[in-house]
């Protein structure tokens, strides 16, 4: 199944308005400076936690938790993750995901199991290359956030506060951006540690 790198068994922050657990899904193919969760970028490294036991502990919070958010890393990273999420939903939960929409293809296989994806904007799409140091990002990114737009599922666009976006409009030029689409950015706080 998925190789996860960390299992949150309960929050109140990740899913809107809902209480939740996270798994933290092992690997990502971008490198922000700001990421807060360094230690699941390695694509190879091995998952900390067994499916079985993510199973386990979801049996034991039914009625408790109202939903699973699939966070990473990039989830979308994972070619089971669309089997991963199908399986939770019918374990009766709500089932969210946090994506920084690296791979389009995926995210759309996921949507008809998801009923919220929160979307991490890195920057505006021509300056993704700087942000994520991956030729080529801000085009999957805006595949993603349109396939997204367009699918229905409940959806949230945020970015992080980071200050190469500050300096030089990228905020107001991401905020317009998603005003443009209907909706309003949010903005989150950039976590030093």
């Amino acid at each position: 199944m998925l190789n996860i790198g960390g299992l949150t068994p309960f929050t109140t922050i990740d899913y809107p308005g809902k209480l939740a657990a996270v798994i933290f899904c092992q690997g990502c193919p971008w490198r922000c400076g700001y990421c807060h969760n360094r230690h699941l970028l390695p694509v190879k490294q091995e998952g900390t936690v067994p499916w079985d036991e993510v199973v386990r502990l979801l049996e034991q919070r039914r009625g408790l938790l109202d939903a699973v958010v699939f966070s990473g890393g990039e989830p979308t990273m994972q070619a089971s993750l669309p089997d991963a999420i199908a399986e939770v939903r019918s374990m009766g939960f709500l089932t969210g995901l946090h994506t920084g929409g690296a791979y389009p293809e995926r995210l759309e296989a996921c949507l008809p199991h998801l009923d919220w994806v929160g979307m991490d904007l890195k920057a505006p799409f021509d300056l993704y290359d700087q942000i994520t140091h991956v030729s080529g990002s801000g085009a999957a990114a805006e595949q993603s956030a349109l396939i997204l737009r367009q699918s229905g599922v409940a959806h949230q666009f945020r970015t992080t506060l980071d200050p190469t976006l500050q300096a030089g409009g990228g905020i107001e030029r991401l905020q317009q951006m998603v005003a443009g689409w209907g909706g309003n950015l949010l903005l989150q706080q950039l976590l030093v540690r």
